[in-house]
Parts: C-alpha cells; sequence; structure tokens
C-alpha cells in the first residue's frame, strides 16, 4: 500500500510538471543582476545566499528566478581596463533573454586607466549593451542604477574618483531617458550609512538587502502603504506665508488626498513611492485639522497651528533644559498661559554621558533612528524637559509677534560643529573632507570628544560603528528628515566643542549655514549664542571668532553671554537673559521691529595724544552694568605685553590712556576665559568680548 501511494504521487508530480511546461505556467519571471563587485557580493562571508540579488531573490519569492552575474571588477567602457562585454558573465547573460534586467555599472569605470581616456565613450557604451540585452529577449525590461556611494576612505577620493564618479553619476539618468528605460536609485539609499561598508566600496549583508529592498520596491511598486514623515503628528505648526509642503510615501501609483481647511488636494505616489502636495501659503490661525488618505489607509491629524517655525539646534547649552535653569520652576507653572506654543523635542536614545551604550543604543544610531519625538502643545510638562534658552526665546516671540510659535529642539550635549554638516558639503571640500576619515584617531577632532565617544562605542565591535559626534551624523540622523519641512529660521547655540582649532571652526560655521540654506532652499536667518565665560584659555579667542563670522557670514546676528558665564560650569543656569536677546535679535533682524537688540559693537578706534577712543555702534550712550567703574579693557604692546588699562565713558565712546613710552598694537576686551567686563548700553544690552588691531596705513584700530 505505502508503494502504490508513493508511484501515485510521483504519477501525479510527473503529469503536473507536463502540463505545466505544454501551456508554459511554470515559467519564472527571470531577474538579471548584471554589475562588478557589488552586484557579485564581494567582501561577504557568502555572497551565493547575502548578496543583493540573492536577497531580492528571497524577498520576490518563487514568481521569479533571479540570476547574479556580477563581475568583480568590470567596467561598463569598452576600452576599460576590464570591460564587462568580455566576461563569461556577459555571454551568459545574453544567453538567459531575461525578462527583466537591472544594470549596475560605472563603479569602476572612475579608474584612473579609463575615465580621462574614454569618459567620452561611456553614454554609447552603456546604449550598446542596453541594445544588446534587448535584441536577446525584445520584451525585455531594463533598468539603469545610480550608484552605489565611494566613502572618502577611498584611496583615490580626492585624486579623482570623487569628481569623475560624481560625472559618471549626473549622466546616468541622461542614459536612462536617452534610452527609454527605468531608473533604480542605489545611492539614496546608502549615502548616509558608511557604517555599512566596511571598505568604503563594498556594501555589507546589511547595505546588500537595502539593495535588494530597493529594486524590490521598484519592480513591485509596493512601499508599505501610505507614511508620513515622523514631524507630522498631532499639535505640529506648519509655517505661515510659505507654501506648505505635505509629503510621504505609499504605493506605486496610489491615489493620496489631503484635506485641510476646507480644501482638497490631490497627489499620486509615483514609481519610487513618493508624492507630495503643495498647500497654498496662508495666514497665522488655527487650530486646524488635516486629513491624509490613500488607498487603504486615512491620516489624521489634530491641533495644526499656522505659525513660525523656528529649529533650535547645538550642544549641551541647546539640551540645558528649563527644569535645570534659573527660575525654571516658576518659567514652568506659567507655561501652560501661552496655548499658542507648540513643542517638538527630537529625544536622544542615549545620552553621550560617561556610560557605554547597550546594544539597542548601538543599534538605533547605526539605523539612523537615534531620534524621536513628537510635537506638544507647551505646558508645564512637556516645557520642564525642554531646552530652557529655546523655551525663553518662543515664549517671547510669541508674546511680542502675536502667532502661533513652534518650537523644534535638535540638540546633542558635546557634538561638534561638523557632526551638523550634510556629507555632500564636507565630501566636496578639500579642508573639511579630512575630517571624515578615522574620526575617532583625528586630531581635527577635540580630545574630549574622542574619549567620550570610545567609553560610550566601549561596547561595539563595528570598526565603523557610528556615534553622534561623528562629522556629518546628526545632519544625516536628525536635520536631513526635517530639510523639506519649513521653517523661519535657526536658533543655534554651540561651539564647545571647537574651541580647539578657532580657524577650522570658522571654516566649518560657514559652510555649516550655507549647506542648511541650499537644503532648505531659502536664506535662513542664524541667531547664535557667542560662547559664555568660563576658565578655558581658548575661549576668548573662540567667542571673539564667533562675533567677527556674524559680521561675515549675511543674516547671522548674535547675542552675548559671557556675562552669565561660570568660571567653573560649562553649563550655566541663567538661560532666560540669553533665550530673550537671541528672540530680541529675531524681532529686530527677521520682524522687523523697532527694538535695541545689539549690544555695543566695536567699529574702530583713533589714537588721539596719549589716548585711544573707541567708537561703537549700537550705542547712543554706553553704561557700566552696575554702575560699577569700567573694567574689561586690556592694551597689548607691540612687545606682546598685556597692560591692564583704565578706561572711561564719555557719551558714545569709551577712552583709555596709553602709558607713557609705550607703542601698542592692539585693544582688547573681555578678552580674559572668564571675565567680569561690564560695557553695556542703553538697552542694557552688553558688549561682546572682542579685539582691535592696529594698522599703520589706516592710522587706526579695527
Amino acid at each position: 500500500m505505502k508503494f502504490k501511494n508513493k508511484h501515485l504521487i510521483l504519477l501525479l508530480l510527473s503529469l503536473l510538471s507536463t502540463i505545466k511546461q505544454l501551456y508554459g505556467q511554470n515559467e519564472a519571471i527571470k531577474v538579471a543582476c548584471i554589475g562588478n563587485s557589488v552586484t557579485y557580493g564581494y567582501g561577504l562571508a557568502k555572497p551565493a545566499q547575502e548578496s543583493y540579488p540573492a536577497q531580492l531573490q528571497k524577498i520576490l519569492g518563487a514568481h521569479y528566478s533571479v540570476l547574479n552575474f556580477g563581475h568583480s571588477g568590470s567596467t561598463l567602457l569598452k576600452n576599460g581596463h576590464n570591460p564587462y562585454f568580455k566576461t563569461p558573465e556577459f555571454a551568459n547573460l545574453i544567453a538567459s533573454k531575461p525578462d527583466i534586467a537591472i544594470i549596475h555599472l560605472g563603479l569602476n569605470d572612475t579608474d584612473p586607466r579609463d575615465w580621462p581616456d574614454f569618459k567620452q565613450n561611456f553614454e554609447a557604451d552603456y546604449a550598446w549593451l542596453i541594445d544588446t540585452i534587448r535584441k536577446a529577449n525584445p520584451r525585455v525590461k531594463v533598468f539603469i542604477c545610480k550608484l552605489t556611494p565611494i566613502f572618502s576612505g577611498h584611496p583615490r577620493f580626492k585624486s579623482g574618483t570623487r569628481d569623475w564618479y560624481g560625472q559618471i553619476q549626473n549622466l546616468i539618468p541622461l542614459i536612462a531617458a536617452a534610452n527609454n528605460t527605468g531608473l533604480i536609485d542605489f545611492h539614496e539609499p546608502l549615502y548616509n550609512r558608511p557604517n555599512l561598508f566596511a571598505d568604503n566600496l563594498h556594501p555589507d549583508k546589511e547595505g546588500a538587502l537595502l539593495l535588494a529592498q530597493t529594486v524590490y520596491g521598484r519592480l513591485t511598486g509596493n512601499y508599505g502603504g501610505l507614511k508620513l514623515p515622523a514631524v507630522f503628528t498631532n499639535q505640529m505648526v506648519l509655517q505661515r506665508d510659505r507654501p506648505i509642503p505635505v509629503y510621504g510615501k505609499a504605493n506605486a501609483g496610489d491615489a493620496i488626498e489631503v484635506r485641510f481647511k476646507g480644501k482638497n488636494f490631490k497627489s499620486k505616489a509615483d514609481e519610487n513611492g513618493d508624492w507630495r502636495v503643495v498647500l497654498p501659503a496662508a495666514k497665522a490661525g488655527g487650530p486646524f485639522q488635516m486629513n491624509i488618505s490613500g488607498k487603504d489607509t486615512s491620516i489624521t491629524i489634530s491641533n495644526i497651528l499656522l505659525g513660525d517655525v523656528w529649529l533650535c539646534a547645538g550642544q549641551s547649552n541647546m539640551y540645558f533644559p528649563l527644569s535645570r535653569s534659573a527660575g525654571g520652576d516658576t518659567a514652568m507653572k506659567s507655561a501652560v498661559s501661552n496655548r499658542k506654543l507648540h513643542l517638538y523635542k527630537l529625544n536622544l536614545q542615549a545620552e553621550s554621558d560617561l556610560g557605554a551604550w547597550d546594544s539597542v543604543s548601538l543599534a538605533k544610531v547605526n539605523g539612523l533612528t537615534f531620534f524621536s519625538g513628537s510635537w506638544k502643545t507647551c505646558d508645564s510638562s512637556s516645557a520642564a524637559g525642554f531646552s530652557a534658552v529655546a523655551y525663553y526665546f518662543g515664549q517671547k516671540i510669541s508674546r511680542d509677534v502675536g502667532v502661533p510659535i513652534g518650537l523644534i529642539e535638535v540638540a546633542v550635549g558635546g557634538s561638534p560643529t561638523e557632526s551638523w554638516i550634510d556629507r555632500y558639503a564636507m565630501e566636496n571640500d578639500d579642508q573639511l573632507v579630512d575630517m571624515l576619515s578615522n574620526w575617532r584617531a583625528s586630531d581635527y577632532e577635540m580630545q574630549f570628544c574622542r574619549d567620550r565617544a570610545a567609553v560610550n562605542l566601549k561596547n561595539s565591535t563595528n570598526l565603523k560603528q557610528r556615534h553622534t559626534y561623528e562629522p556629518c551624523y546628526n545632519y544625516e540622523a536628525a536635520i536631513d528628515p526635517l530639510t523639506r519641512f519649513p521653517v523661519k529660521g535657526v536658533v543655534w547655540y554651540q561651539g564647545e566643542s571647537n574651541t580647539h582649532n578657532i580657524g577650522l571652526y570658522s571654516h566649518l560655521f560657514k559652510t555649516l549655514v550655507s549647506s542648511w540654506r541650499e537644503k532648505w532652499g531659502y536664506n535662513l536667518p542664524f541667531y547664535i549664542v557667542q560662547l559664555s565665560g568660563i576658565n578655558r584659555p581658548s575661549w576668548p579667542a573662540f567667542r571673539d571668532a564667533q562675533r567677527k563670522l556674524q559680521q561675515q557670514v549675511p543674516n547671522t546676528a548674535m547675542a552675548v553671554s559671557f556675562d552669565l558665564g561660570d568660571s567653573l560650569n560649562v553649563h550655566p543656569i541663567r538661560k532666560k537673559e540669553i533665550g530673550e536677546r537671541l528672540a530680541l535679535l529675531a524681532g529686530r533682524y527677521t520682524y522687523h521691529k523697532q527694538v535695541k537688540a545689539n549690544g555695543p559693537e566695536p567699529k574702530n578706534a583713533l589714537l588721539r595724544g596719549n589716548a585711544i577712543v573707541l567708537a561703537f555702534a549700537f550705542a547712543q550712550e554706553l553704561k557700566r552694568a552696575n554702575n560699577k567703574s569700567l573694567i574689561g579693557f586690556e592694551l597689548i604692546t607691540n612687545k606682546g605685553r598685556s597692560i591692564a588699562a583704565p578706561a572711561i565713558i564719555k557719551g558714545n565712546k569709551v577712552y583709555i590712556t596709553v602709558p607713557a613710552g609705550e607703542k601698542i598694537k592692539a585693544v582688547n576686551y573681555a578678552m580674559h576665559p572668564f571675565t567680569r567686563a561690564n560695557l553695556i548700553n542703553e538697552a542694557g544690552l552688553p558688549a561682546p568680548t572682542f579685539t582691535m588691531h592696529w594698522h599703520e596705513k589706516e592710522n587706526l584700530f579695527y
């Protein structure tokens, strides 16, 4: 009986196979993955199971047959050093007559043996490859891919690869359009994941999975249904007086409808699952409700305000919470009185304090899911843990301007400026690109940052483990997701972790501002805080560099804080004054209110007899804080000796007597690490730390 059952089963299977062959029902869709070592799976422990084509097969399932035709080191250029069309994989590809072809070639064409001599043939050679595949199967669907990243640790990055790679990358969309192929972006999913590239060129197993998922989405149109960015939650504030983009993901082709303020706006998800509608600019008001509906899902967002959104970013003094600030208890009790102030705090998965991060935190920082949060109406609870500087700034702006205010806090204690800059900007800057490689052992980074990162990452065995102090990290994990969300401007309190290299900081800050403005697409105002007073030797010169930066970078202004400092504590607790000084600057320069917002700013100084006379902007009348004797000025002789100089105020000028026989080359104010320098103007706002040098030709100090 057992024999008969077995024989019957075999007979049925044979019959079924014959029927399928006769009617062609057993033909799986053949997907040919064409490329170089990235397609092959170079560097993976088990390429046959871990390469992107192998993982694509698992995702697509039995209805597809995914074939790997990757050949390590191959070039697309037919005159290249290892042309793909001469490989065995190419011959097997043509013989397979694929139904779908995924081509990812071009990385090896950046070789100096190839691109300088034969770049003019790239488009024609690509077209030849596409046409040859189509001749094998006229019904084939061809997709060509934008290149996976080559990171700056690559040995030829600065000497040619970076620029040649960019030229090839720019050609690929043009080639897709000219040859009527589909286009798949292999660059975008991996560009912010350098931890997945041990050798800066080949993705690991997780990176290969991201490529497989990218191809899967493009072939099937399945992107997991309707999704919104994390910043779209109840209680959000949308920027008034600007077109309002509403955007997200959905399955390809799905119709999307957005209903807001009684009007409907329609869109459709494109082949990459992206959809977007743009609501017309609107005046301040609310609360409103928004409904976003897709094929099978509807999302409603409630209590939306239209007003001004300010991004408040930086390191620990921006992170410093209201609950710990001077007068914080009183402020928290009154926070509930302003219902038009909404707060969005991006919380950190783990603090960058003196503790080793656990496996969950290590995984989240690598996966760029280290930050999370939601919009909240301001009350005693939500305000308590929110940035004190940002809170006081927002409260004053809300009162003075009379519109709803949304504050987005993105702050990381100890984070250096370079962690907030986008990768492309740093890679394409011949000075900053060198900061990207081996940052944990680099003198570009402050020793504090390297030491603290070493403690936090103690439990990690991944040589490319990421950290919030790593160059580009905070931009990639926190800022980049916000760049499509319009904001009014930026409040920036950072610099403590860059005081070891003042010249480099100046370049970094300029790069950050220009980068963010480019990403948002308009001239964001930046209001910054000059660092406080503390007994750290490099801080006076750093504060003066900050002062000069506001003069060099348009649409920036600086609030002074050294008078609120603590000689031993890098986190002074008097945050209200700082927040309100920033609000005065915004009131004057963004909202164009007739308010006094600046402290006395030195213009020049003349030598008159035995006195140096300093003139100031933003001061109709100079004063002394607390009516004490004027202190803080010193003279530097031509031999470099410092002389404490008695100074007096006459109207809106300061007079300093030069000791007999001394030749002075510089005038300093508040140039000690911790200082009680006390020059203010009629509005009670302090003068910044500054130094002025003698210029013989002009016969003055400036």
